[in-house]
């Protein structure tokens, strides 16, 4: 949705995203969904009086590996603050976040913009803080629950600028955030799980004007359709009001998909009231630019440079390309068969795309977990390559037979009886006898009509239960019906 050409809808997107650890922020408790209800909890995380904090190293190695993901800074000095405010689910009063020294600073991701050009979307900051616990309204009850087992998961949120001009470039920006950071590893960014919750902060001013409007925050979209449906109903909102000469007060509001409206929660908070102060008993970190440098070494490959290396080491279109690294499992499976060559990388690609996802997804599983592995698939190329077997009984038999059974794929084929005949004088007695079956197919062909030839070579395919190599066929018969 556009706003009109009277006003510019401005975006300023703020992303939670749940690190990948395995255990809490401050402490030992697992970082896992689907637990029973306060399953993994401790005195650190229910705030029991004399437990303590500490930091989990990983999960700070994961908030610098975000940054590299977005091309940002890391911070040599790095700070945990208390952010005070009550609610049920938050057990201490306060929330361990980063106020005045975040971990990352100054970052920037590059999304399509709606006139087709690309624009750089600026990343003001990344911060990491902890997760509160979830508080359940039970239907009918007079009182309500707290499941703590949420309570100090590690987070980091990443803010960008006011950099977005409309709900399609905010959802493009999504994409390619979700993208990087399950690049990085640094996050498997499950929306349904809660790995990644989006806040959008949106105004509307006056075309050509230097300052801001009013801001309004959209809090916890769960889906980036929620969130470009969300913005969608916002902007119209405040077109309405401003159309109508009233105010856009600054304030929180809520999504319910459900009846696809927005509601208001609360009048916008400052940062000056939550009461920010350095927390007593965290230590500010120091990180030196050798062990910056030494944990880059080991940063994942980004989608961009596989990209990069698709298009220049194995000449793949771009189609190909965008969907190889639009998942990160697919990218790893197809650099793993690309590892296992022989087989043209571009063969590979494709049939990994026409036929293993399809099979795959069709039977609800993990391409990481699936018995088509990526020795399987190079030795079906392989096979296909050398002629043994034909692709459509590849896409068709033995792929879908692989996923049953796991066996080697030359044991399939032979198995199943699809081992095409490519011997020439074996072809060569099939093809007599299709001849002397055919003799109008063979005369159109001989009159000038190549279209005939393709109901000829399906004969011999028939002929030779499908075994036959079609392209030798094609071959063959020309040969054979071209001699004077």
């Amino acid at each position: 949705m556009t706003a009109g050409s009277d006003y510019e809808i401005v975006i300023g997107l703020e992303v939670h995203v749940q690190l990948a650890t395995r255990s809490k922020l401050f402490c030992a408790c697992r970082n896992e969904f689907g637990l029973p209800p306060n399953a993994a909890i401790c005195p650190v995380c229910t705030a029991q009086p004399g437990a303590l904090p500490v930091p989990n190293a990983n999960a700070i190695e994961l908030a610098m590996f975000a940054g590299f993901a977005i091309d940002a800074e890391i911070a040599s000095f790095t700070r945990f603050d208390r952010k005070n405010y009550f609610y049920p689910d938050l057990p201490k009063g306060y929330q361990i976040t980063q106020l005045e020294h975040p971990i990352v600073l100054r970052g920037s991701l590059t999304v399509a913009a709606d006139d087709g050009t690309e624009r750089a979307i600026r990343i003001v900051r990344a911060h990491l803080e902890e997760d509160a616990g979830k508080t359940i309204h039970p239907d009918g009850a007079t009182t309500s629950l707290v499941d703590f087992n949420r309570a100090g998961v590690p987070l980091l949120e990443i803010v960008s600028a006011p950099d977005l001009r409309s709900p399609a470039e905010a959802h493009r920006y999504l994409a390619e955030l979700k993208q990087r950071m399950r690049f990085a590893r640094v996050s498997e960014c499950d929306m349904e799980k809660g790995e990644l919750r989006c806040d959008a902060n949106v105004s509307l001013r006056p075309r050509g004007a230097a300052e801001y409007g009013t801001r309004v925050e959209l809090k916890n979209l769960n889906s980036f359709k929620n969130v470009e449906r969300a913005l969608d109903l916002e902007i119209a909102r405040q077109r309405s009001l401003l159309d109508a000469g009233k105010p856009v007060l600054q304030e929180t509001r809520g999504y319910r998909a459900e009846s696809d409206s927005t509601y208001s929660l609360r009048s916008k908070e400052e940062a000056e009231d939550y009461r920010y102060f350095p927390d007593p008993d965290l230590p500010a970190l120091e990180i030196s630019a050798e062990r910056i440098e030494t944990l880059r070494t080991r940063m994942p490959e980004t989608a961009p440079a596989k990209a990069t290396r698709y298009r220049t080491a194995h000449g793949l279109p771009e189609a190909v390309i965008a969907s190889l690294i639009q998942e990160r499992d697919t990218a790893l499976y197809f650099d793993r068969c690309v590892e296992l060559a022989p087989p043209d990388p571009r063969a590979l690609a494709n049939l990994l795309l026409s036929t293993v996802l399809g099979i795959v997804n069709e039977r609800g599983e993990a391409l990481a977990a699936s018995r088509i592995t990526p020795r399987h698939l190079v030795d079906v190329v392989a096979l296909i390559e050398g002629s043994r077997l034909s692709s459509q009984a590849a896409r068709t038999k033995v792929l879908p037979a692989i996923a049953e059974s796991g066996e080697p794929a030359a044991a399939v084929m032979t198995a199943l009886g699809l081992e095409q005949v490519s011997d020439d004088s074996a072809l060569e007695a099939i093809i007599a006898q299709v001849i002397a079956a055919n003799a109008k197919a063979v005369a159109e062909f001989r009159s000038g009509k190549a279209a005939a030839l393709n109901s000829l070579v399906g004969a011999v395919m028939k002929a030779s239960q499908g075994k036959a190599n079609p392209n030798r066929v094609r071959e063959l018969l020309t040969a054979c019906l071209s001699a004077p």
